[in-house]
């Protein structure tokens, strides 16, 4: 079990730790995707790898447990959003296919920016940190959370934040428009 006081690492650090290439490519990710730490990417590319070796493992495998534990894994990703296609259509190649880029669209983060709650993906990192983001009924405080297809609609402004009000300051200038005091004054 190990000791509760001392948790395991999430995450396995590069091999190589200064790769140019690699290191260019994680910079343009941390960039786009609002990245705090390297550690997140990690995470991420960790999880990536573990769903990628089930699925190496159960292209070896055979029988009826194998048939269930492939279309749990199908199932699961689909869930997540990371799968595209539906269980019943899915492979092996598919899960294969998948990047961590496929995983980062996932997280809180980015679906409060992709949705326009937010105007970059930072401001949308400090949204949900201070609590004006909310699943639902229930506010979510953390970024990485990976959003399932069904909670992704109920993705919205918290019930308790003032950003629920259309006439907030900042609410316009995530919108793109310009403030009413500012258009009357340039008149």
């Amino acid at each position: 079990m190990g000791d509760p006081k001392k948790p395991r690492k999430k995450y396995e650090t590069p091999r190589h730790p200064w790769e140019k290439e690699r290191l260019e490519y994680e910079k343009k990710l941390m960039r786009k995707y609002g990245l705090r730490r390297k550690r997140e990417l990690w995470k991420h590319q960790t999880q990536l790898k573990r769903w990628r070796d089930r699925a190496k493992r159960l292209m070896a495998a055979t029988g009826p447990e194998a048939q269930r534990e492939r279309e749990a894994l199908f199932r699961k990703l689909y869930e997540l959003g990371i799968l595209d296609k539906p269980p019943e259509e899915a492979t092996l190649d598919d899960v294969l296919r998948l990047s961590v880029e496929d995983v980062l669209e996932r997280r809180l983060q980015t679906i409060v920016y992709r949705k326009g709650l937010a105007k970059t993906p930072l401001q949308a990192r400090q949204l949900i940190v201070h609590r004006h983001i909310a699943i639902g009924d229930r506010i979510v405080t953390v970024p990485s959370y990976l959003v399932t297809r069904e909670e992704e609609d109920q993705v919205q402004y918290s019930p308790y934040s003032p950003l629920r009000d259309e006439d907030h300051p900042l609410r316009a200038q995530i919108e793109g428009e310009a403030p009413e005091e500012t258009a009357e004054s340039s008149e």
